[in-house]
């Protein structure tokens, strides 16, 4: 079954590229943390869509084979089977792996590429290649004149075409299929379990690491060996630091704890954020900034639909929350001239959205092909995150606000006749986090 579902996402990806195309998908190496030590390997993901092949150093060819049913041939260079370095490393599959484990129709060293990639070339005149951290820069502009200058005069020269594979295959990646949306659920369920972990961890005097390590032991006893993105757990000022990563200061009394913070479950993530008392009760001003922003993700929840606009999205967070924020007495003027100026972005800073998938920012346009907003489709999953950041420095605001940063942030799926909400259970309400962070007893 999985190699089917690699082969079918090939094929449709082939059928959906010109003729005599051609397809170079480079896999990522594995890279040196000190001397002989490495990084755990993580594989680049438009590889890892298309082949499953979760090994270093490989690279996958697709190109057009009129023998085949498919109408293209499929080929996998990979590191070769090495007794020595399996015992130290792990094992590998090979050459012959390739083919019998991962369906490849046939496979090479990939000390070979360069040859059984210019073999394999001949005729095929459009060449598009994924190459995340450019690898094969200084090859590929050499690669598409090879057979133009190495030819006979009076043979037909090839002018090839280069354009990156993303154009065509980002697109297919933002509707997910029931596999991966099975994957963020499991992932999202883990995380789930890791947010109500530091909720009932969280208490005065305890260290923002701490915190993070219990998210991660958590969502450990779930399957989940990685985190999506390294855990935000910010609290007082430093949530106004919207990728802090620290997480090395004590909590003090009186300030809120932002987590931010996703597990990854089998290369799919989740992305769940979440801002509360770091004694458990909300006092009044923080309890005006958060019911804000909560009012401001429900509204914009509220609109999720097939045929909805992606920006309305963004537009319904935004106008709920300068709402609130002139409200509060935290801008002033009238509604319509604080929407025209923006005025609101002093606090609210950042959009409101991404795609969620096998990256945490996941692939794929935010626009149509005319530039125009995309309009949302069931099996897309996405996050919404609004938030409201009032540094210490913002002298001219009322005390009892500064220092707030806060965001919530749940992950969406669109469904057929609207969405669900996969982080739902991650208490969200002062209601629900305020019970589970009081002392039972």
């Amino acid at each position: 079954m999985i190699s089917t579902m690699y082969q079918n996402r090939r094929t449709r990806l082939f059928n959906a590229l010109p003729n005599k195309s051609f397809v170079i998908i480079s896999g990522y190496q594995q890279k040196v943390r000190s001397k002989n030590i490495k990084y755990h390997f993580r594989q680049d993901n438009d590889f890892l869509y298309l082949t499953g092949f979760n090994e270093p150093d490989a690279v996958a060819l697709l190109y057009c084979d009129e023998s085949k049913d498919t109408g293209y041939s499929y080929t996998l260079l990979c590191r070769p089977k090495d007794k020595a370095q399996e015992v130290s490393f792990g094992a590998r599959a090979g050459v012959l792996g390739a083919v019998s484990q991962y369906g490849a129709d046939d496979a090479f060293d990939i000390a070979e590429l360069e040859h059984v990639l210019l073999s394999k070339l001949t005729d095929h005149a459009n060449l598009f290649i994924s190459d995340e951290l450019g690898r094969f820069s200084s090859q590929v502009i050499g690669w598409l004149n090879h057979q133009r200058l190495n030819c006979s005069f009076d043979t037909i020269k090839q002018h090839r075409t280069l354009t990156p594979l993303a154009k065509v295959l980002h697109p297919m990646r933002v509707i997910k299929s029931s596999h991966e949306i099975d994957k963020i659920k499991a992932a999202v369920h883990a995380s789930t379990a890791g947010h109500i972990a530091v909720m009932q961890a969280c208490k005065p005097g305890v260290n923002e690491g701490q915190l993070s390590a219990s998210f991660n032991f958590a969502i450990s006893q779930y399957g989940c060996s990685e985190v999506a993105y390294p855990n935000i757990v910010a609290s007082g000022n430093n949530a106004c630091c919207l990728h802090y990563e620290e997480n090395c200061c004590n909590l003090a009394d009186g300030q809120m704890l932002l987590i931010d913070a996703g597990g990854e479950l089998e290369h799919y993530a989740s992305d769940i954020t979440r801002t509360y008392p770091v004694n458990g009760k909300f006092n009044e001003a923080q309890s005006d900034i958060y019911q804000l922003v909560l009012n401001a993700l429900d509204a914009a929840i509220d609109k999720v639909k097939p045929g909805a606009n992606w920006n309305s999205l963004y537009e319904t967070c935004m106008e709920v929350m300068a709402k609130g924020l002139l409200e509060l007495g935290l801008l002033s003027g009238n509604i319509d001239d604080i929407m025209k100026d923006e005025s609101y972005k002093r606090f609210t800073v950042h959009k409101t959205g991404h795609w969620l998938g096998m990256d945490v920012h996941d692939v794929g346009p935010y626009h149509d092909e005319n530039g125009q907003w995309r309009k949302l489709e069931s099996g897309m999953v996405f996050t919404i995150e609004p938030g409201i950041y009032i540094p210490l420095s913002a002298t001219d605001i009322p005390e009892k606000y500064r220092g707030l940063g806060i965001r919530i942030e749940d992950d969406i799926l669109v469904t057929q006749n609207g969405f669900e909400n996969l982080s739902a259970d991650v208490p969200r309400t002062i209601g629900e986090i305020e019970a589970i962070m009081s002392p039972i007893g």
